[in-house]
């Protein structure tokens, strides 16, 4: 974790996936309920830093704990 002007940084996976209305879905696993969407994947990458931002804002609110990303992931390559 950094230091940044006196608050620390977290660091939590997304996951990002085509959705049917050609944009892409955002979930992150260790926030659970966390989803959000956006028209292209630079406005999804906004959106999910937003709703990341929010999430943390109620759970600091309500005195709930920050907890750290929990997940971690990779891809698999598989031959068809």
């Amino acid at each position: 974790m950094k230091n940044i002007k006196g608050k620390k940084e977290k660091h939590f996976t997304a996951f990002f996936e085509k959705n049917e209305l050609r944009g892409y879905t955002v979930t992150v696993p260790s926030l659970p309920g966390l989803v959000t969407e956006g028209r292209t994947f630079e406005e999804a990458k906004i959106m999910a830093y937003d709703a990341v931002k929010c999430y943390i804002q109620g759970l600091k609110k309500t005195k709930k704990d920050v907890r750290e990303n929990e997940t971690g992931s990779f891809q698999i390559a598989v031959a068809i």
